[in-house]
């Protein structure tokens, strides 16, 4: 999970609802929910969702789901086309256009001490992180332009 105290900083919480997690909820204005595509991660995603809730209703009245975005995402496997189209039906425009292919790039990367848009630029998860990096700014573009109207 990834909160973001400004559109300018943001910090990774373990994938878990401990502490650490809450305490990140509290301060964040908002949440992006990396979902692999595997059908255990539906539970997962339907927990944090009600947390966010909790703790917009206790804690933090600011606190957003920023949007959630299908990670791990293999063609060829049936239940990834699976859970994406139920996710999609379910949260509708929340989830991100973009999704991050399963990709062996992705994986060698941290060994390697760089994200993978340093260690290999040109592969497609690298270009599906510049290409979601590219559709989170204009989702902030569209609702900074609505908050102005309104």
């Amino acid at each position: 999970m990834c909160c973001g105290a400004t559109t300018t900083s943001s910090w990774t919480a373990p994938p878990s609802l401990g502490l650490l997690t809450l305490n990140a909820l509290v301060v964040a204005e908002s949440v992006l929910v990396p979902l692999q595509c595997e059908f255990f991660a539906l539970e997962g995603v339907t927990q944090i969702t009600q947390t966010i809730e909790r703790v917009r209703h206790a804690l933090n009245p600011r606190l957003a789901l920023e949007g959630i975005v299908l990670t791990m995402f293999d063609r060829r496997n049936n239940l990834s086309e699976a859970v994406a189209s139920d996710v999609r039906g379910y949260f509708k425009d929340q989830v991100f256009e973009t999704m991050i292919p399963r990709s062996v790039r992705i994986s060698e990367a941290p060994s390697h001490g760089l994200p993978v848009t340093l260690y290999d630029f040109r592969s497609p998860g690298a270009q599906a992180y510049v290409k979601l990096a590219t559709e989170l700014r204009r989702r902030e573009r569209e609702r900074a332009r609505t908050r102005k109207k309104a």
